[in-house]
């Protein structure tokens, strides 16, 4: 059975922060290995991920994040 995207979202953004970076890593890896895509996306999660650490983002919480997703979607 396959679940509808936008649940899938919904579930991984009200995992705790470092759940959804492993699964943000798990994704990038996912496409074609040494893509200039994937290199783009593993150098901009890993860039995130370190502000993250470093604290100079905040992360925020995965229902403000899904709210904002669909607003800008809509």
């Amino acid at each position: 059975m396959t679940i509808p995207a936008h649940d899938l979202a919904a579930e991984v953004l009200d995992l705790p922060a470092e759940e959804r970076a492993r699964i943000l890593e798990l994704l990038i890896a996912s496409f074609e290995p040494k893509s200039s895509a994937q290199k783009a996306w593993m150098s901009l999660a890993l860039r995130r991920r370190e502000e993250v650490r470093n604290g100079k983002v905040a992360m925020i919480p995965g229902d403000e994040a899904l709210e904002r997703v669909r607003a800008r979607l809509a």
